[in-house]
C-alpha cells in the first residue's frame, strides 16, 4: 500500500508517518508539505532515508503539481492533514485558510477521484461543532451534531468536511472524516498552547493566558490519534464521520499551571492577556462510536503523556530552538 500523506511536516502528520512505518513497515508513504512556517523537514530527518519513503514539496493548492504527483505515485489512500490550523491567525488573515483548506482541499479529492484512490480520509477538528457552555458537563459533541463553526479556521475545516462528504456521495469516492480534539505531544509547534507555555517557560519568559483561562479543551495524546486514523483508514466505513477524543477535560489555566509544577516554574510567569475575539468555551467530545465500530480508546492518560511531553521538549531544544531563531526554514538534510 502506497500512503499519500499531506501535511506530513507537521505535527500530527509527521507523527502519523512516524507510527506508520512503525507499525506498518510493509507500507510506502509519500509525504507532500509546501513547508510553510509550520511545516519543519527536520522533524522528518529520521525517516527520510529511508526507502521505503519519499518527500515531496509541493503545495496541495497547486492543481499541475497535485496531477504530476498523483500521476507518479498513483496512491492506494490519501490521508490529509494539510491545513492552515492557527485561530489567531485564521482571524487576522481568514483569506489563507480558505485557499488552503477548501480549494486545497478540493484539487486534492479532484485528483483522487481521477487515479483511483481506494480511500480519503479527511482529517478535521471538534472545532467545527462550535462550542458548549461551562456550566453543561453532561453535553458532548457527537458525529450528528449541527455544525456550527466560530473562527475563520473552524469554517475553513468545516467546509472542507462538507466537500469530502458530497465528493463521497455523489462521485462515490471512498473517503472517511474524523474530527479529534486537543491534541498534544512531540514535535508541536510552538504557537499553540503547550508547546508555547513549555518554551516561555524555559526562558523564564510571560505565559500569556486569554482572558481567566477558564476556557475547556479535551486533550488527545498524538499517538492516540495516529492510532485513530490508522484504524478509520484500514477499517472504518466510507461515507462515516468518526469522533476521537480522550474524555479529557481541562481549563487553560489548569494546563499551564500544571506544566509550571513540572518544569519547577513559579505561577508568577502566568500572565492574563485580552480574550481571543470569538473564543469558543468549551470542546468535548463523545468518541463512543470510535470505541464501539473500530475497538480503539485512548492509551495514554494525560499525566503521562504532559510528563512525556514536557521530557521531549527539555531533550530536544535544539529542535525548538531552531525555530525560534528561523533557522528551521533553511534546514536541508
Amino acid at each position: 500500500m502506497t500512503l499519500l500523506v499531506t501535511g506530513g511536516a507537521g505535527f500530527i502528520g509527521s507523527n502519523f508517518i512516524f507510527y506508520t512505518l512503525r507499525a506498518h513497515p510493509e507500507r510506502r508513504v509519500v509525504c507532500v508539505d509546501c513547508l510553510t512556517y509550520a511545516g519543519n523537514l527536520a522533524t522528518l530527518a529520521p525517516v527520510l532515508r529511508q526507502p521505503n519513503f519519499r518527500f515531496v514539496k509541493a503545495d496541495i493548492r497547486d492543481r499541475a503539481a497535485m496531477e504530476a504527483l498523483f500521476a507518479a505515485e498513483r496512491p492506494d489512500a490519501v490521508v490529509h492533514f494539510a491545513a492552515e490550523s492557527h485561530v489567531d491567525r485564521s482571524i487576522s488573515n481568514p483569506a489563507v485558510f480558505l485557499e488552503t483548506n477548501v480549494l486545497g482541499t478540493q484539487a486534492l479529492l479532484d485528483c483522487s477521484l481521477k487515479y483511483g484512490v481506494k480511500r480519503f480520509h479527511q482529517v478535521s477538528t471538534d472545532e467545527v461543532y462550535g462550542d458548549l457552555p461551562l456550566d453543561r458537563p453532561d453535553l458532548l459533541f457527537t458525529e450528528t451534531t449541527p455544525l456550527k463553526a466560530s473562527s475563520p479556521y473552524s469554517a475553513s475545516k468545516a467546509s472542507a468536511d462538507l466537500l469530502v462528504g458530497a465528493y463521497c456521495r455523489t462521485f462515490g469516492l471512498p473517503a472517511t472524516i474524523s474530527r479529534c480534539s486537543n491534541n498534544y505531544g512531540p514535535y508541536q509547534f510552538p504557537e499553540k498552547l503547550i508547546p508555547l507555555m513549555i518554551v516561555n517557560a524555559l526562558q523564564n519568559k510571560p505565559l500569556p493566558v486569554y482572558g481567566e483561562g477558564k476556557n475547556v479543551r479535551d486533550w488527545l495524546y498524538v499517538e492516540d490519534h495516529c492510532r485513530a486514523v490508522d484504524l478509520i483508514l484500514t477499517k472504518g466505513t466510507p461515507g462515516e464521520v468518526y469522533n476521537v477524543g480522550g474524555s479529557n477535560e481541562k481549563t487553560n489555566i489548569e494546563i499551564v499551571r500544571a506544566l509550571c509544577r513540572l518544569l519547577g516554574k513559579d505561577e508568577a510567569l502566568i500572565t492574563h492577556v485580552a480574550d481571543r475575539k470569538g473564543h469558543d468555551l468549551r470542546y468535548a467530545i463523545d468518541a463512543s462510536k470510535m470505541r464501539r465500530e473500530l475497538g480503539w480508546a485512548p492509551q495514554t492518560d494525560f499525566e503521562t503523556g504532559l510528563a512525556r511531553t514536557v521530557a521531549w521538549y527539555l531533550a530536544h531544544r535544539d529542535w525548538w530552538e531552531d525555530i525560534l531563531s528561523g533557522a528551521y526554514r533553511t534546514y536541508e538534510p
